[in-house]
């Protein structure tokens, strides 16, 4: 049985103008001239990528797809369609889409290009062949547990699935890690790479993760964004450290400590001062 998205082992049946028909001596299929790689002959067995071309015909190719139906990997996002999906490239002559079905529902957080995305392939009720995200379960099987040296490092890798209140993202070292919506400034995409910080080492050797800088590293990036806040406003700002934290996280997306940490920093060095509630440029006194 002739199926798509496998790699199938078929004999040379025909010759045609165009190429050649292979056949599991029930069906047939075409293998046009630019998918063959090297001479092929009649009655030859060949391996065979089966899918179907932009009018639904089915194709064969002597190229060797980067995922199968059975196989995963990583691949190139090349193309975003908003509404209809992403496009990634298996190394075959046709781009194959993951529908927007199976990405998240705000199309900000899609890959853009360039991102890369853990996938296999399936294919829809209609036979159509698309691209398929892995699961948990694939992503688990293949992780390195971490250990407890791992607490406080920093780690790169890739978002491989977001939730509603994080993203789970897939590091160099094979470690499956969480990134708590509390722990970032903003959301990351599906398939895109970042570096994160290692904040809790859990027994079952998974990590959770921290997109926010240090205290420290923090503190400078901190000030610089609340300097230019008040830049903006003529040197004022409606804020000070006894603001609610909740009012602060809105309008900084930081925590009330970093805010305070960060404010703190201007003062010391002059920059600023408080009053009744507001805080000023030093210069406008």
């Amino acid at each position: 049985m002739i199926e798509a998205g496998k790699v199938q082992t078929l004999q040379v049946y025909r010759q045609v103008d165009f190429g050649y028909y292979v056949s599991d001596e029930v069906e047939e299929v075409l293998l046009p001239k630019k998918e063959i790689i090297g001479e092929i002959q009649l009655d030859q067995e060949v391996e065979v990528f089966i899918y179907h071309d932009h009018e639904g015909r089915w194709i064969s190719t002597m190229k060797t797809p980067t995922i199968t139906v059975d196989t995963y990997d990583w691949v190139d996002v090349v193309g975003v369609n908003p509404g209809l999906g992403v496009f990634i490239n298996i190394g075959i002559s046709k781009d194959i889409l993951i529908s927007s079905d199976d990405l998240p529902l705000f199309e900000e957080v899609w890959p853009q290009v360039g991102d890369k995305l853990y996938c296999s392939l399936k294919c829809d009720k209609n036979g159509r062949l698309l691209g398929k995200l892995a699961p948990d379960p694939v992503m688990k099987e293949m992780a390195t547990p971490a250990t407890r040296s791992a607490y406080n490092i920093n780690v790169k890798g890739r978002i491989y699935r977001t939730v509603k209140v994080g993203s789970y993202i897939f590091t160099e070292e094979g470690f499956i890690g969480f990134i708590h919506e509390s722990q970032r400034r903003q959301e990351p995409r599906l398939g895109e790479e970042i570096e994160a910080r290692v904040i809790d080492v859990k027994e079952d050797g998974t990590v959770n993760a921290s997109l926010l800088p240090r205290g420290h590293e923090g503190m400078d990036i901190d000030s610089k964004v609340i300097y230019e806040y008040m830049e903006s406003r003529g040197g004022a700002m409606p804020f000070w450290d006894k603001s609610a934290p909740e009012d602060i996280q809105e309008q900084f997306e930081m925590s009330k400590a970093g805010f305070k940490r960060a404010l703190g920093k201007l003062m010391k060095e002059g920059k600023v001062y408080q009053e009744e509630g507001w805080t000023y440029f030093s210069s406008r006194k």
